[in-house]
């Protein structure tokens, strides 16, 4: 299983994990769901207990991946296969992003 903790602006706002067979989770920290004034990860992702599931990698998180030749030389440089989206997620997507979210890998 791989994970990683998801923040927003700099603040563990949860988990996203992928389950082999079952596909992806992403969990509130309860700490973070303690302030009601902090936002959402995303508009499609709203703050609440019970976690997320899905058969695929969550649009919101698919759509913070590079696309067309970008992809391409990051899998190449990066040794992971192109269409390992949660594994390049992983890879890049712990700084330089565009927006308020990051994450950063949790080692097994």
């Amino acid at each position: 299983m791989r994970a990683c903790e998801v923040y927003v602006h700099g603040i563990k706002a949860g988990t996203l994990s992928e389950v082999p067979g079952e596909g992806y989770v992403f969990a509130y920290d309860r700490k973070y769901l303690s302030r009601p004034s902090r936002p959402p990860v995303s508009l499609t992702l709203p703050l609440r207990r019970k976690p997320y599931r899905s058969a695929t990698l969550f649009p919101f998180f698919f759509n913070m991946l590079s696309e067309g030749a970008n992809r391409q030389t990051q899998s190449q440089l990066l040794h992971i296969a192109p269409e390992d989206d949660f594994g390049i997620l992983l890879a890049t997507a712990h700084t330089d992003t565009i927006g308020a979210v990051t994450v950063k890998a949790i080692e097994p």
